[in-house]
């Protein structure tokens, strides 16, 4: 087990990669030397045994999302199965939408548990949880396609926000989606939260039946998919500047039924070059009070 998991500091000397079949984690910790090492040291033996606390309840966490469900047993499944769970009644969905968050909160909360330290973020593949100390804060980027480094907008984040997850769905990305996203990139209180936020608003952008729209079942691309025979999207055409706006407006209202839920803080979508942001005040976007919300995010448009 130990032996597969691989495991090296990266040639800068401070970040630390977690690589463990489809698992693949960037970590890095702000501090003294003597804490980082002991986080480090955490992560590392923490890592090695998540894979196969996964693989062993694997069948369960295929299986929708549904109140009164079997339990998780590993710590998680569990944190999966609750990131899921409020979606379960309404839409489809499964605990593997929040695989990549959950192991990211996992490893973070192993290090915070082992050692002091000022700021640390757990990258998986873009589902990052961040860790905050008083008077801390982190510029994180949001990119126009998970498939590319191409970055459209950053959101500052600062200790005293409640946000200590991020993650971005889309049809580009390294995961299956039922939508036309290029990305949708969710804030939320933990990284499981918002990967699964992400999934659900990521699946709503979408113009059901488009010719230009070229779909698959999940099946006939990865025969052991939890999405089944569900067509996930493999191409997205010409769309006219309608259809793009249509596309977004019907995912930014699921993104504002679940900010109003408390199932996230603040989400970017963006497709074709267009964009839609939900939790901030459109006219000015240096207010960033919300209703009973206290994030203090900026997206800045057109780096």
């Amino acid at each position: 087990m130990k032996d597969r998991a691989q495991i090296r500091l990266l040639r800068d000397g401070r970040r630390l990669h977690l690589h463990d079949g489809p698992i693949d984690l960037i970590v890095e910790a702000f501090g003294t030397s003597a804490e980082i090492d002991a986080a480090y040291r955490a992560a590392a033996k923490r890592f090695a045994t998540v894979l196969d606390e996964l693989c062993s309840e694997l069948s369960l966490l295929r299986q929708p999302a549904r109140m009164g469900g079997p339990l998780a047993t590993g710590i998680v499944a569990r944190r999966m199965v609750a990131a899921v769970a409020p979606y379960g009644e309404w839409t489809f969905i499964t605990p593997m939408a929040a695989v990549a968050g959950a192991v990211a909160e996992e490893i973070l909360a192993v290090m915070t548990s082992a050692a002091n330290f000022s700021r640390a973020y757990v990258n998986d593949g873009g589902d990052i949880a961040l860790h905050l100390a008083p008077g801390e804060h982190f510029v994180v980027g949001m990119v126009e396609r998970p498939d590319r480094p191409s970055l459209f907008g950053t959101a500052t984040l600062d200790s005293t926000q409640p946000v200590r997850g991020m993650a971005t769905s889309g049809w580009r990305g390294r995961s299956f989606s039922l939508g036309i996203a290029d990305a949708v990139t969710v804030l939320a209180d933990r990284a499981a939260m918002a990967d699964a936020a992400a999934t659900i608003i990521a699946n709503a952008v979408d113009l059901p039946g488009h010719a230009s729209v070229t779909r698959v079942p999940a099946r006939d691309l990865a025969p052991d998919s939890d999405l089944g025979d569900r067509p996930v999207t493999q191409d997205v055409g010409e769309l006219s500047g309608g259809e793009v706006a249509a596309a977004l407006d019907a995912g930014a209202a699921v993104a504002q039924s679940l900010l109003c839920d408390g199932l996230l803080r603040a989400a970017a979508l963006h497709l074709r070059e267009a964009t839609r942001i939900v939790g901030l005040v459109p006219e000015d976007p240096r207010q960033r009070l919300l209703p009973h919300e206290t994030l203090q995010a900026t997206f800045l448009q057109s780096l």
